[in-house]
């Protein structure tokens, strides 16, 4: 067909005769006006009209009279020969529409097929991770949001924690491992039982900035016999150098009891074949010192956890409870320093109905000299109000990079210290 159309293009097409039986018809509604062009009536010859342009002198060879004299109810010569051009339609409309048709096509496949033209963007902004290293590391991207930092324009102690606790998730939901509850397995689910953290160590080198992009890997291996420990390191996925590193050791507790239980077999099956044999990236194995209100030098009282501080297992988040023991922190350290690392050892979990209060004492330095100090350590304490202990802990503090000491040495003095 393609073939005939081609050949019809320059070689004339014998016209029909008059006398094929085609019956001459007349136009309904008398005579029209489009575009210049007056319709009369159609025989079976040919179309009569009248135009005011002005036709060409040759088609295909032929020569041809011009049309513009040519009267009302005048027949056209029916030896005029018709090829396949004179019966075209307008191709510039079908040229549009197709050319329209294929730059949408293009358009969207651009926005399937985006990939980012810088190398400090991230590279897949809907990536939940994935594991590595023969299925026992897992491995995930975040880029710092302008809502996860702080006065210093770097991510905050809680951004950071948040950014581990994603990734501890969302390695046993890739595992397959996740049942209904939070991070718990599915035969943990069956016991109701659910993992509780009762130490966690974070030693930070360098606090990423905002917009900078950070990888997170985590992995899991034995603490005992009735624990599992977690260890993560934190890198710049610019530079590669390594920003974060924290160690953590977790245990199972009875959700209705609200009492530690041991691994049964079920979960131990579960869980072991994704362990690795490998040493903490933290080994401090310190204690922490005990803390009273006659050792403390700062006491904030008065805190009660929130609705929006519990997670789903109805209890405090343990990265809220940093936000508690860093609100009796010395205001002069936190102007003149920055948070190196922080060890915690949750004793007890607080209910929402709990007040609490966050001790905080100073180590090796005079308090009246914390502004211009050098690295200062601090022990600190979370209790309830009638001394029993929750969360023990113990921070370290080195200067920050050009800070003003006269501005800090005001804010000391207008804090009387």
């Amino acid at each position: 067909m393609v073939a005939t159309a081609a050949t019809s293009a320059f070689y004339p097409v014998p016209s029909s005769s008059p006398d094929s039986g085609a019956k001459s018809t007349k136009v309904r509604g008398g005579s029209g006006n489009l575009g210049g062009i007056k319709s009369k009536s159609v025989s079976s010859a040919c179309l009569q009209v009248k135009t005011n342009a002005q036709a060409p002198t040759q088609v295909n060879g032929s020569s041809v009279k011009p049309v513009g004299g040519v009267r009302a109810g005048d027949d056209l010569p029916s030896s005029h020969p018709r090829t396949f051009i004179n019966q075209l339609p307008d191709w510039s409309m079908l040229l549009a529409a197709i050319t329209t048709i294929f730059l949408a096509a293009e358009k969207q496949w651009m926005m399937l097929d985006w990939k980012p033209r810088r190398p400090d963007m991230l590279m897949n902004p809907f990536d939940l991770g994935r594991i590595v290293q023969d299925g026992l590391v897992f491995t995930q991207n975040f880029s710092i949001r302008s809502y996860e930092i702080g006065a210093d324009r770097t991510a905050s102690i809680e951004t950071l924690m948040n950014h581990l606790q994603e990734t501890a998730l969302n390695h046993v939901k890739t595992a397959g491992l996740l049942g209904d509850g939070f991070g718990s397995t599915p035969e943990m689910c069956k016991k109701n039982l659910i993992w509780v953290v009762t130490k966690m160590q974070i030693m930070v080198d360098r606090y990423p900035t905002w917009g900078d992009t950070v990888q997170v890997d985590t992995w899991v291996s034995a603490s005992g016999k009735n624990g599992m420990r977690r260890d993560w390191l934190v890198y710049d996925c610019k530079t590669g150098d390594t920003l974060t590193r924290a160690s953590s050791v977790w245990v199972m507790m009875n959700k209705e009891t609200r009492k530690l239980s041991k691994i049964p077999e079920e979960v131990r099956s579960e869980i072991e074949p994704h362990f690795t044999d490998s040493s903490p990236v933290i080994n401090d194995d310190r204690r922490l010192s005990k803390l009273d209100g006659d050792t403390a030098d700062y006491v904030q009282r008065g805190l009660t956890p929130k609705w929006s501080d519990l997670d789903v297992n109805q209890h405090v988040n343990n990265v809220k409870y940093i936000g508690w023991i860093l609100e009796s922190a010395p205001p002069p350290i936190l102007e003149s320093h920055e948070l190196s690392s922080i060890t915690l050892e949750y004793r007890r979990e607080c209910a929402r109905d709990s007040v609490l209060q966050s001790l905080t004492a100073v180590t090796g330095t005079d308090v009246g000299t914390l502004a211009t100090a050098g690295d200062v350590a601090c022990n600190h304490l979370l209790r309830f109000e009638n001394g029993a202990e929750i969360v023990r802990g113990r921070t370290e503090w080195r200067p920050k990079i050009g800070t003003n000491v006269r501005f800090l040495d005001t804010i000391s003095a207008d804090h009387g210290i």
